[in-house]
C-alpha cells in the first residue's frame, strides 16, 4: 500500500530545498553588502584622518572628549619632562597662571611640570594629580592653583578624566595613536575640533589658544578683555573638599610638600556676586579644614597679592603679563617653604600659614 504522506513529503522537498537555497543566497548577499559598507566607511574614515594629518588639522585622540585636555596629553607625549620635582595641578587657572620660568629663576633646582588641565573640577584635578604622582616618583612638591568655581559641582562629574592605562600607554610606551581614534570614535567632535585645532595650535585663537611652553604652561597672551563670563557660583560642594583632603593626606604620608593657592579674582566679580565676602570666607574655611594640621601651606593670593590694574581678561583668568608677575610672587613663597626643612613625618618645622 502506498503511503500518501511520504509521497507528499517527496513532492514538497524540492520546493523546500529551493526556498532554503534562495534564503541562503539572500543572506550571503546581505552579509557581503554589510561588509562592503563597513569596510568602505572605515576606509573613508582612515583617509579622512590621513588627510587631516597632512593638512595639520588632525585633533588628538579623544581620550576625554575635551579638546583642551586631549591636546595637553598629546603635548606631554611629544614633550616629556624628565624627572620633574615640582608639580602644578588644577584647572585652567593653574594652566594659564603659572610661568615655569619664574619658578626656575627663584628656585634653581626646580624642574617644574604643569600638569593642569582646563575645565576640571577639584575632584578631577586630584585624579590627575594622583596619576602624575604615580608616574613621576621624583615629584617632591605639589602646587594646586584653583578658583572657588573649581570646588562646586564635583558631585555631578566622574573623578576619572580619562583612562589612566590608555594615557600611560600613549605617553610612556609611545603607542601608535591611530588605534585610539577607533577606540574613542567620536566623529562629531572630530569634525568640530578639526575646524579649529590648527589655529589654536598656532596661537591664532585669542581666547582658546592651545600653545604650551616647555613646562606645559598655557600662556594666554592678549591685550583684550572680555565680559566677566563667570556668573553667580553654585554652592560649594563637600565632595570637592573631600578630594582635596585625600590628596593632602597622601602627600603628608609620602613626605612631599603641598601648597594650595587661591587664584586672584576680578574685583568687579566679587563686588557683584559676593559683596559681603561670605562665599569666599566659607571657601577659605573649607580649604583650611581640608588641609588639616599637617605641613600643607595655603596661600590666598586673592587677598594677599595685589593684582595689577588691567590684569584680568575675565572674572578669573589673568593675561600672561600679569600671570608672570603672579608667578614671581608664587615662586618667592615656594622658595621660603623649601628653605624650611621637613620632619620625617612630612610636616614643616615651623608654621607656614
Amino acid at each position: 500500500m502506498i503511503d500518501a504522506s511520504k509521497l507528499a513529503e517527496e513532492d514538497a522537498s524540492p520546493a523546500a530545498s529551493g526556498a532554503t537555497s534562495s534564503a541562503t543566497r539572500l543572506f550571503r548577499r546581505y552579509l557581503l553588502s554589510l561588509s562592503t559598507g563597513v569596510l568602505g566607511a572605515l576606509g573613508l574614515f582612515w583617509l579622512a584622518l590621513f588627510w587631516l594629518e597632512r593638512t595639520e588639522n588632525l585633533p588628538p585622540p579623544a581620550f576625554s572628549n575635551n579638546l583642551c585636555v586631549d591636546e595637553k596629553l598629546d603635548f606631554l607625549r611629544s614633550n616629556p619632562i624628565a624627572s620633574p620635582n615640582l608639580l602644578v595641578i588644577g584647572s585652567s587657572v593653574a594652566w594659564r597662571h603659572v610661568d615655569g620660568d619664574a619658578l626656575v629663576r627663584e628656585i634653581p633646582d626646580a624642574n617644574p611640570l604643569n600638569g593642569a588641565f582646563c575645565g576640571l573640577f577639584a575632584n578631577q584635578a586630584v585624579y590627575v594629580a594622583n596619576w602624575l604622582l604615580d608616574r613621576e616618583p621624583s615629584i617632591r612638591h605639589v602646587v594646586m592653583v584653583a578658583d572657588p568655581q573649581d570646588f562646586t559641582g564635583c558631585w555631578r562629574v566622574p573623578d576619572a578624566v580619562f583612562s589612566r592605562s590608555d594615557a600611560d600607554a600613549y605617553l610612556a610606551e609611545q603607542a601608535t595613536p591611530w588605534g585610539y581614534y577607533m577606540r574613542y570614535f567620536s566623529p562629531r567632535s572630530l569634525v568640530r575640533n578639526a575646524l579649529t585645532i590648527k589655529d589654536q595650535r598656532a596661537g591664532r585663537s585669542e581666547w582658546d589658544p592651545l600653545v604650551f611652553n616647555r613646562y606645559g604652561d598655557g600662556p594666554l597672551v592678549t591685550d583684550d578683555s572680555r565680559p566677566l563670563l563667570y556668573g553667580q557660583p553654585e554652592a560649594l560642594d563637600r565632595n570637592c573638599f573631600n578630594s582635596l583632603a585625600t590628596l593632602s593626606q597622601r602627600l603628608e604620608r609620602e613626605g612631599r610638600r603641598f601648597t594650595m593657592v587661591a587664584t586672584p579674582l576680578h574685583p568687579q566679580w566679587k563686588e557683584r556676586y559676593d559683596p559681603e565676602g561670605r562665599f569666599l570666607a566659607d571657601f577659605d574655611d573649607r580649604i583650611l579644614a581640608s588641609l588639616g594640621n599637617g605641613g600643607a601651606h595655603y596661600w590666598n593670593a586673592d587677598k594677599e597679592w595685589p593684582a595689577p590694574l588691567g590684569a584680568f581678561v575675565d572674572a578669573v583668568h589673568l593675561r600672561w603679563s600679569a600671570a608672570q608677575q603672579f608667578s614671581d610672587a608664587l615662586a618667592s613663597r615656594l622658595r621660603n617653604q623649601i628653605d624650611k626643612p621637613l620632619t620625617s613625618a612630612g610636616t614643616e618645622t615651623a608654621s607656614s600659614r
